[in-house]
């Protein structure tokens, strides 16, 4: 076994471990590009370091652009993909308003918390209907 076939091999490992301690990043794709290395170097011995970097480089480059084509965004779909958005939840809710909606604003009870509202002018105690979203204010319109 060639020191440079070690030296790949080993880097491949690193990688794979660095990726197990920082899960999310790209060590798994340099991992993968360093695994090809080694199985370059065992192929071409001869090959000099100058052009093992300049293969790692484009095997690097070719493996992060699979990931990113093929693999990317492709995790687990949730059952429940707004269970942390606890606002977009409220869309198409029903709601009493609180507070009269004046010059655009109002406020509305929900469960046990209080929104801020926006839509069109209405009295307090009028029904609106959640339509959208805006960070923290639900935009709503009369029902």
């Amino acid at each position: 076994m060639s020191f440079k076939f070690a030296f790949w091999a080993g880097a491949a490992l690193l990688l794979f471990a660095a990726e197990t301690m920082a899960p999310g990043a790209f060590m798994l794709w340099f991992g993968f590009a360093a695994a090809a290395m080694a199985v370059v170097v065992l192929i071409l011995p001869e090959l000099g370091w100058l052009w093992q970097a300049i293969l790692f480089s484009v095997f690097a480059v070719i493996s992060v652009g699979i990931y990113l084509k093929w693999f990317r965004g492709r995790g687990r779909r949730s059952d429940q993909p707004l269970l942390n958005r606890r606002a977009e939840q409220l869309v198409g809710r029903v709601l009493e308003l609180d507070q009269a909606i004046v010059d655009g604003r109002g406020r509305a009870k929900v469960d046990d918390a209080f929104w801020s509202v926006s839509g069109p002018d209405l009295p307090s105690g009028a029904r609106v209907r959640v339509v959208a979203v805006d960070g923290m204010t639900l935009k709503v319109q009369a029902h």
